[in-house]
């Protein structure tokens, strides 16, 4: 049976991997829009979590068996259609991810200074579409919307000391920008209150634990939450214990550490609870961003389920960055494939894409854009799973011998687009290790794919 899958970042290397594993016959293609492999992986982790990217190693693995390939540089829905693919294989996996962001929807979200926190992400991180973004640094307050991950890993890139960045794969380009940085205080801010932050204690640790920089919590924020906590599950408990004993720190001390540290004014990053944005202000010339009005807001119900409703006070922050980090977003792929825009992903059980034989999804577009790298492994193997039982059961028929890429690649000739091969990005790979080594970095990121292309003779 041929199946193909189409990204490859986690979702879609999980998928063709435990697929490979668990059938000794089948042939897996794995297509990528870019020149380049492993989605969030090289893309969304922050480039000071080296070890998070550590599962290339295993995708590596995979793309390298000889029942499976890899064809970059070919965008499905454009340079080939999904149900040209379903013609070509027995099965078609779409594990495509969330290639967009939520947006806000408040006046004022798109004047200058406002950016969304995956074009911010794929800045520093190399993303081709976000290297002309260019952030406007130049403030000395910056406003963070949302208290997840992601918002951490924002803040902490914009606080952290630049010698600690010099030495992880963070683009050349964003290095110089935040050499020159006047950020040095960061709120992150969000609608409901401590015990619904989506952000883990790994990296709360590594944020109050930054050199140079301190935390300024309000212990306000968190009275009676002691006896709130009691019966939460043992990660929210641990992790709300956190941000009290952070909030009740003297910060005499902090400061005196901080100025050990040789700072003379600490940067300094806090949270803020129970606000809800409503309309970022511009400056007097109305050409940027020069804060954000909020609505103070009360929480209704409790644990995750708790609803912000504002209680009709309101309040200006004042900032010159605005970066709202409030989730990503799937898209539709290809009018042929069902999708629910209301909740931006695939109608599917388990996987099996609704009314649609043969076609399956994976990771963020079948559940959402949440969760870890570990949650969409577990996520990918139970689509793959369905597969295999389609596989074995019948469902799919395999009596008709398809082309798979043979097909697939003569409709690409037609239409003058030419694949990059895993070898080539293995080129890629090497030439972006060599240029990391000559600057004492893991590798230096390539962030034009005309240039990829380039070095590998396209």
């Amino acid at each position: 049976p041929r199946v193909c899958v189409v990204g490859s970042g986690p979702a879609g290397f999980y998928t063709a991997q435990h697929i490979l594993k668990h059938h000794s016959g089948a042939l897996v293609d794995i297509y990528e829009k870019l020149p380049v492999p492993f989605g969030l992986v090289r893309f969304g982790v922050a480039p000071d979590h080296p070890e998070v990217k550590n599962v290339t190693n295993t995708f590596t693995q995979t793309a390298r068996s000889e029942r499976c390939a890899f064809y970059g540089n070919v965008t499905v829905g454009r340079d080939v259609t999904v149900p040209e693919l379903q013609r070509a294989y027995h099965a078609v996996v779409l594990s495509y991810g969330a290639e967009d962001n939520r947006v806000l929807g408040i006046p004022g979200e798109n004047l200058p200074g406002v950016y969304s926190a995956r074009a911010f992400v794929g800045w520093y991180n190399g993303l081709p579409e976000n290297q002309d973004l260019k952030p406007d640094l130049s403030c000395e307050t910056a406003l963070i919307l949302g208290h997840g991950n992601v918002a951490l890993d924002i803040a902490r890139i914009l606080l952290s000391p630049l010698q600690l960045l010099r030495k992880t794969d963070i683009t050349d380009s964003s290095l110089a920008a935040l050499a020159c940085s006047k950020v040095k205080r960061v709120w992150l801010v969000g609608r409901r209150g401590p015990l619904q932050v989506a952000f883990t204690i790994k990296e709360l640790r590594e944020m109050i634990n930054l050199p140079g920089a301190r935390a300024v919590l309000d212990p306000a924020d968190f009275t009676g939450l002691e006896s709130a906590v009691k019966d939460s599950p043992r990660p929210r408990k641990r992790l709300t214990e956190l941000m009290m004993k952070t909030a009740l720190e003297k910060p005499v001390e902090m400061q005196a550490a901080a100025a050990g540290a040789g700072a003379a004014a600490p940067r300094e990053w806090g949270l803020k609870f129970q606000r809800s944005p409503q309309e970022v202000v511009p400056s007097a010339d109305g050409r940027r961003a020069r804060g954000v009005r909020m609505a103070l807001t009360r929480l209704e119900g409790s644990g995750d389920s708790a609803k912000a409703i504002p209680t009709g006070e309101m309040e200006e922050l004042e900032c010159g960055l605005v970066l709202s980090s409030i989730g990503y977003r799937s898209l539709p792929l290809d009018p042929a494939v069902p999708f629910d825009s209301q909740h931006g992903v695939i109608p599917n059980s388990s996987g099996r894409v609704k009314g649609v034989p043969g076609l399956y999804c994976s990771g963020w577009v079948k559940r959402g854009p949440t969760g870890v790298i570990i949650t969409t492994m577990n996520d990918s193997f139970d689509t793959a799973q369905s597969v295999l039982e389609d596989l074995q059961g019948g469902v799919l028929d395999t009596s008709p011998s398809r082309e798979g890429f043979g097909l697939v690649e003569s409709i690409l000739r037609s239409r003058g687009v030419r694949p990059v091969s895993f070898s080539d990005w293995e080129k890629i790979d090497a030439a972006e290790v060599a240029r990391g080594k000559a600057a004492g970095k893991p590798r230096e990121k390539i962030v034009d794919p005309a240039e990829m292309l380039r070095i590998i003779g396209h």
